[in-house]
């Protein structure tokens, strides 16, 4: 399967502003960005993205401190690791294959990279499909027990290094099979090839320090950006779609739709039978959704 969506697709490193960033990109017809989460690289679209290719221009990047894209250095406000920078790197590459508009599908952490992107660069994005998220700020304004018990790692890779470093590093598979395993799924969703990939990336030197610093900016300096566009009573005015497995922490703990209404003014969404791992888990239904949403008239 893999092989196929190597041959199918054209692989390149991009120079960014802040540092060369691994995409992938093939298709026609309008252009649709692909953003992946944690602990995953553009992989995670193996088994959507050639069918989209059929409609869309696809690009598929690698978020920085994932993939094969660049590990940013820490700083002490984990700017580096802010989705607003994150943000700027997609429009860069973008920018590289000819787009300036084009519209978002994409998953966890590049959901939140997402929405920043739309709240950043207005005139960029056209729509938005996001899979199996609430905003980041009402995630964490909404924490119980059941949502820190589960997502545990949201506030073990915040804490201050060098510790949760320290601790993935000394066996980096052993985290990522911990993280991914634990859902609904288990590690049965995942193809063995896109598994040795996300494990191959996961030990490229500089992945913990940016998976932390990735973290530890989403509850610092990503929220201060999104209380900011609060304060100022800006909303997002571009359709976005959500989606949020059934059987998912999201689902059991927040209610998606009313949390994204309030940073948005044109949401729609529902959850599916799935976890959290949408793309992989139920590839058909994205499809189905991304051909319906993105090729209806905005």
């Amino acid at each position: 399967m893999l092989t196929s969506f190597a041959t199918q697709f054209k692989t390149e490193k991009i120079i960014t502003a802040g540092g060369p960033i691994n995409a992938r990109s093939g298709g026609k017809g309008p252009p649709l960005l692909l953003l992946h989460g944690h602990p995953q690289s553009h992989v995670m679209w193996h088994l959507v993205a050639p069918a989209l290719a059929e409609h869309f221009s696809l690009v598929m990047m690698d978020l920085r401190g994932y993939g094969d894209s660049f590990r940013a250095t820490p700083d002490a406000q984990h700017a580096a690791h802010s989705k607003r920078a994150m943000a700027q790197d997609a429009v860069e590459v973008m920018r590289h294959f000819g787009f300036e508009r084009f519209a978002v599908l994409a998953h966890d952490r590049g959901a939140r990279v997402a929405h920043r992107l739309a709240a950043d660069h207005v005139e960029a994005v056209s729509k938005m499909l996001l899979l199996d998220i609430a905003p980041t700020l009402g995630m964490y304004a909404n924490t119980s027990e059941a949502f820190a018990k589960a997502y545990w790692h949201w506030f073990f890779l915040i804490q201050p290094l060098p510790l949760p470093e320290a601790l993935i590093t000394s066996d980096p598979v052993r985290y990522l099979r911990s993280v991914m395993g634990k859902r609904h799924a288990g590690l049965a969703a995942f193809a063995s090839a896109a598994l040795a990939e996300y494990e191959r990336c996961i030990q490229i030197p500089g992945s913990a320090e940016s998976m932390c610093e990735d973290y530890r900016a989403s509850a610092g300096i990503d929220l201060e950006h999104d209380r900011q566009d609060i304060n100022a009573g800006r909303k997002l005015a571009l359709p976005v779609r959500v989606l949020w497995g059934e059987h998912g922490v999201i689902s059991q703990c927040f209610d998606p739709l009313a949390l994204w209404r309030e940073r948005a003014s044109d949401v729609s969404g529902s959850a599916v039978a799935c976890g959290h791992y949408i793309a992989e888990e139920l590839p058909e239904r994205v499809i189905q959704e991304a051909l319906e949403f993105f090729k209806s008239p905005a």
